[in-house]
């Protein structure tokens, strides 16, 4: 029986994916063996020796404390586009808002008084003053082009805009679902000089932090409206608000409000709610509960983001997983070890990520425990188990 911890609440139709004959579920259970989490803090929270998956029901793992989960042969899975149309759509009535001045029209329409005739007046003397324009021939600058960006870029292209995208690490399978009419851009600079619009989709890490910042917003298109629902700490708010006072970009909407921003009338804040749909909820909590499910019963890594993508076809046999540091001679003492048990291997599969090595082995006859503790006692070990 799999003991599983939820730390905050997760999708119904996610844990019904977790079968209640093999797996107990609570938010307050002894020796978790895995972790499913949205939002909650776990820098600080005490890792327990049974822990053995921690599955983030979304993408950003910034709340997650990846180093130490790494150094205790922990995966962290997460769900990379289960969320990503809904922070499409809201991408997409964000330029709308912006670029059509609904909310403040919305605010002045709200405070209107008198009778219907005179309201009708003041609604006519009033409209001019919120004249936008529209989307269709401007163009949008996507910066970050995975399972999110593509869709924006893609979508605001059907909806007759023209598209620049900036993503240096792009992948294969990322390149081949964007639209081929997609310009690319060179870097940051030379993408904010030539678009209406930005969007931006990446995570929060060094490379990342205050990517739009007062010295590329010298190169930006007067005019310019910035749009984030990535991560806080991806824009300098501080310098959004001085290029909005001096005039030099429109607007700025974004899903994280600050004491910066809130007072600032050309920008407008939501309480992060990229993925707050019921469609999101129910795609992450299914993602994360198939990822963790077939790791802790068959060894299988996918949408893991420190551990390597790894799968092996059951062979009939019995299998051992083994997590380590990527260091040399592990295969080796790994098929020693099992070769002193009299085991034949059937299978064998290993893959590296940066410090992190894992190797599938499925033999033909039970695992003793003599082979647990002999893999275990090698320096570099840092979790084994028998699946």
């Amino acid at each position: 029986m799999y003991k599983i911890l939820t730390l905050n609440n997760i999708s119904v139709k996610g844990l019904e994916l977790l079968p209640r004959e093999a797996y107990e579920i609570a938010s307050e259970i002894p020796n978790p063996d895995a972790v499913l989490l949205r939002s909650f803090k776990m820098h600080d929270w005490q890792i327990p020796d049974s822990l053995k998956a921690v599955g983030r029901a979304g993408a950003g793992v910034n709340n997650i404390p990846i180093d130490k989960m790494s150094a205790r042969g922990i995966p962290v899975f997460n769900a990379p586009g289960a969320n990503a149309n809904a922070v499409k759509e809201l991408v997409l009535s964000s330029m709308l808002l912006s670029a059509r001045n609904l909310i403040p029209a919305w605010q002045y329409s709200d405070q209107l008084e008198g009778t219907d005739a005179e309201i009708s007046k003041q609604v006519e003397a009033g409209k001019k003053k919120y004249v936008g324009f529209e989307l269709e021939n401007r163009t949008l600058g996507v910066i970050g082009l995975g399972a999110i960006g593509v869709k924006v870029a893609n979508s605001a292209q059907a909806l007759g805009m023209k598209v620049v995208g900036y993503d240096p690490h792009i992948t294969v399978k990322n390149a081949w679902q964007l639209s081929a009419h997609v310009k690319q851009a060179l870097s940051v600079e030379d993408l904010l000089s030539q678009v209406d619009f930005v969007s931006l989709h990446v995570p929060l890490i060094d490379a990342t932090r205050n990517i739009i910042n007062a010295e590329r917003l010298k190169n930006a298109r007067e005019g310019l409206i910035i749009i984030n629902f990535s991560r806080d700490g991806i824009v300098d708010d501080v310098a959004i608000c001085e290029a909005l006072e001096a005039g030099s970009i429109n607007g700025y909407l974004c899903d994280f409000p600050s004491n910066v921003l809130k007072n600032n009338k050309k920008a407008i804040t939501f309480p992060h709610l990229g993925a707050s749909t019921k469609e999101a909820e129910e795609n992450c909590a299914m993602m994360v509960a198939d990822e963790i499910r077939n790791y802790l019963e068959d060894g299988t890594i996918h949408n893991s983001v420190n551990f390597p993508e790894l799968e092996m076809p059951r062979n009939g046999g019995h299998r051992l997983l083994v997590i380590n540091s990527n260091v040399p001679s592990m295969i080796e003492h790994i098929s020693s070890s099992i070769s002193k048990a009299n085991l034949n291997i059937i299978d064998m599969l290993n893959r590296s990520r940066n410090d992190i090595a894992c190797t599938l082995v499925d033999v033909d006859n039970p695992i003793p425990q003599t082979v647990v503790d002999d893999i275990s006692s090698k320096d570099g070990v840092l979790m084994v188990r028998t699946l």
